[in-house]
């Protein structure tokens, strides 16, 4: 099931500490929010080991969010950008690796 990405408007990286994000889950199927778990997972180690970028599709409170970057860490409710920045995972729709 491809989830369509056309209508997420393109931030840097640098404004995403700026951004505010709702406490409810994004994702309504159970098996997409497994695959994004998959996807964070890989993304995180390719990024700890060769610095890959991944493009990180999110929705805020103002609404769909794109941004292209390095995941550097990722807890149990979050993934780290540069500079200790965060995105709720619950609010990520899809990862491109």
């Amino acid at each position: 099931m491809e989830m369509d990405t056309t209508n997420f408007v393109q931030i840097e990286k640098e404004n995403v500490a700026a951004l505010h994000f709702p406490k409810e889950e994004i994702l309504e199927d159970a098996d997409l929010i497994s695959a994004r778990r998959a996807n964070i997972d890989r993304a995180i180690s390719l990024g700890n080991l060769e610095h890959y970028k991944v493009k990180i599709y999110f929705a805020d409170d103002g609404g769909k969010k794109v941004v292209h970057t390095t995941i550097w860490a990722v807890t149990d409710v979050a993934i780290v950008l540069k500079q200790h920045v965060l995105i709720p995972i619950n609010r990520i729709v899809k990862l491109e690796i």
